[in-house]
């Protein structure tokens, strides 16, 4: 079932949009972690600008009506307003939906797929401040 999607061509063209994206996941990310920081692993840097498709749990959102959700390898039950920056978890890609998203009941319990195209890269949101460096961007969202 497509979240936030209204009629059934779009949710058949989200799927055909899935079949055609590459898949990634959170572990082939980052290649390395160290004192100068991290860097992206050659995978990820192959399907940069590329239709990507992950699977992933949604975040509690930093503003209800932000613009992005973030994505997180495993469900997350921080509050963004409560913790620091420093408490997220490392394995994050923002997500900027293509349209309108509604944000679903149970949303952080279950799995969600995104395909959108792949930014990698150190950018800050123009309406937060969120700083992100892997964002998937036109991203179509639907349970997993």
């Amino acid at each position: 079932m497509a979240l936030g999607v209204g009629p059934a061509a779009l949710a058949a063209a989200m799927v055909a949009r899935a079949a055609a994206a590459d898949q990634l996941r959170f572990q082939d990310l980052y290649g390395s972690f160290g004192p100068l920081g991290f860097q992206f692993s050659k995978e990820a840097l192959e399907r940069r600008g590329r239709s990507v498709l992950i699977e992933g749990f949604l975040a509690p959102p930093l503003k209800p009506l932000a613009r992005f959700f973030v994505l997180c390898a495993r469900p997350v039950t921080l509050c963004p307003f409560c913790q620091s920056d420093a408490d997220w978890p490392e394995d994050i890609i923002v997500v900027y939906p293509r349209g309108r998203f509604t944000w679903p009941a149970r949303a952080m319990s279950e799995p969600v797929q995104v395909t959108g195209v792949l930014e990698l890269g150190s950018k800050s949101d123009a309406d937060t401040g969120f700083v992100s460096q892997a964002r998937i961007v036109e991203a179509t969202v639907r349970r997993g």
